[in-house]
C-alpha cells in the first residue's frame, strides 16, 4: 500500500486499519477447521494447501502490522493512546502467529487427533476460534466508540463483548482440562512422542483463547482510560 494511501485511511479513522488486521487474523485461525478436518480424513495434499492459505493470510497480517507501526501517527490529535493501539496489535498478531504455528506442527508431523477424541477436539477448536471471533466483533466497535467519545450505550455493549469474551475462555479452559484428562487415558495406546506433541497441541489451540481474551483485556484498559 502507497503511504499517501495508508496516510489517507489514518486521516479517516486510525482504527480501521485495526480492524482490517483482527479480520485477517480471524480469517487465519478460521482455516484451522478446514485444516483439522482434512488431516482427520489423512488427506496430508489437502491439508498442505490448507495450510498456504493460512500461511498466506498470516502473511498479510504480519505485513499489515509492520506497515501499521511505521506508520501509525502520535501526538495531540489522536483520540486513543498510540502506545495502547500498538500493544492492541501485538496481541492481534500473536492469535495469527498461533494459528501458523499450530497448522506447521500437525502437518510436520502429519500428527492425527485419536479418532475417539475428534469431536471433543473439535468442539474445543470452535469454541476457541470462537473466543477470536468475539475479539474482532469488540475491535469492530471502537470507531463507534469514537464517535460517541467513549461513552453511553457504545461502552457498555462493548463492556458485555468483553465480558462474554471471558466467558468463551472459561469454556475453553474446562475443554482442555476434559480433552487433556482424556488423552491420558488413551496414552498407553499411542506413540510416546505423538502423545507428547497432541498435549503440545490442545496447549496451543488453548491460546488462541487466551490471545484472543488478552485482546479483550487491552480493550478494556484502553475503555478505562476515557
Amino acid at each position: 500500500m502507497a503511504r499517501n494511501s495508508i496516510l489517507g485511511v489514518f486521516a479517516k479513522s486510525p482504527i480501521k486499519p485495526l480492524e482490517k488486521h483482527i479480520r485477517l487474523v480471524v480469517k487465519c485461525s478460521n482455516q484451522l477447521i478446514p485444516f483439522f478436518s482434512a488431516c482427520s480424513d489423512k488427506n496430508w495434499t489437502e491439508a498442505a494447501e490448507v495450510r498456504r492459505k493460512l500461511s498466506s493470510l498470516e502473511h498479510d497480517a504480519d505485513a499489515l502490522k509492520r506497515q501499521l507501526r511505521l506508520e501509525l501517527p502520535g501526538g495531540l490529535f489522536m483520540p486513543v493512546d498510540r502506545a495502547d493501539l500498538l500493544e492492541l496489535l501485538t496481541q492481534q498478531d500473536k492469535i495469527a502467529n498461533k494459528a501458523k504455528d499450530i497448522a506447521g506442527r500437525v502437518l510436520g508431523r502429519r500428527l492425527e487427533i485419536p479418532v475417539s477424541l475428534q469431536t471433543q477436539f473439535n468442539e474445543y477448536l470452535s469454541r476457541c476460534i470462537a473466543a477470536t471471533e468475539k475479539a474482532a466483533e469488540a475491535i469492530n466497535e471502537l470507531d463507534d466508540l469514537l464517535e460517541t467519545g467513549f461513552k453511553g450505550r457504545e461502552v457498555v455493549l462493548v463492556e458485555k463483548m468483553i465480558n462474554q469474551l471471558d466467558e468463551i475462555e472459561d469454556d475453553t479452559d474446562l475443554m482442555q482440562i476434559n480433552l487433556r484428562k482424556d488423552l491420558l487415558a488413551l496414552e498407553n495406546e499411542l506413540n510416546p512422542i505423538d502423545v507428547m506433541f497432541l498435549y503440545q497441541i490442545i496447549d496451543w489451540v488453548g491460546d488462541l483463547a487466551d490471545l484472543a481474551e488478552r485482546v479483550g483485556a487491552r480493550l478494556e484498559i484502553l475503555l478505562a482510560r476515557k
